[in-house]
Order: structure tokens, then C-alpha cells, then sequence
């Protein structure tokens, strides 16, 4: 059993120190917005600062690499970062196929074009 234990006990962490405690306010934040109006202000209000720190990430993300992505061209992660977008936009803005295309780009050009 210490072996198996020994083996898990990063993932026990992870889960404990990362997960349940963020999921703790999802949960109460699903249950304190139950009853407001999709239209209200402050629900539109939210929604536009959790996809303006969404977008912030992600071109910290593609514009600041860190760790492998450092291999990886800047052109090559701005293209696939465009080329997810249109998918998204084209494919009846669906998210699996703009992070299928843009995360399918990004692979291939690291691939063929990383240093």
C-alpha cells in the first residue's frame, strides 16, 4: 500500500491544495446566482470581466511563453491563436472546434517551425 500511496501523493495534493478550493466558490457562486436575471447588470457585468481576464491569459500566454512554448515562434502562436478564432467563428461558434483547430496549429507549427 505505501507504494501505490508513494506513487499518488503528488495527485492527492494537487487535488486538495488546487481543486476543492477553488471548486468551494464555484459551487457557492452557482448557488448564490440561481435566481438572478441573464440580463441583469450585474450578471453582464461578470460575464465581461471573467472573458476580459480569460483573454488577458491568453495573450500573456502567447506573447510571454514561458517553458516549452518559449520554443515555439511567436508567429507560430499568434497564427494558431487566429487561426482557432475563425474556426470558432465559422463552425457556428463552437469552442471544441476553435480549440481543436487553434491547439491542432500549434502543434504542427511548433513541430516544423520550433527552434
Amino acid at each position: 500500500m505505501n507504494a501505490v500511496l508513494a506513487d499518488l501523493w503528488p495527485y492527492l495534493v494537487l487535488i486538495l491544495v488546487g481543486y476543492l478550493p477553488n471548486e468551494i466558490w464555484r459551487v457557492l457562486g452557482l448557488v448564490l446566482a440561481r435566481g438572478l436575471n441573464e440580463d441583469s447588470e450585474i450578471v453582464v457585468w461578470s460575464r465581461a470581466v471573467a472573458i476580459a481576464l480569460l483573454a488577458g491569459v491568453i495573450a500573456k500566454l502567447i506573447l510571454f511563453a514561458n517553458g516549452a512554448l518559449t520554443t515555439v515562434p511567436l508567429s507560430v502562436r499568434v497564427g494558431a491563436a487566429v487561426l482557432g478564432f475563425v474556426a470558432f467563428v465559422l463552425l457556428k461558434r463552437s469552442v471544441f472546434a476553435g480549440v481543436l483547430a487553434g491547439e491542432a496549429a500549434l502543434l504542427i507549427g511548433g513541430y516544423l517551425f520550433s527552434h
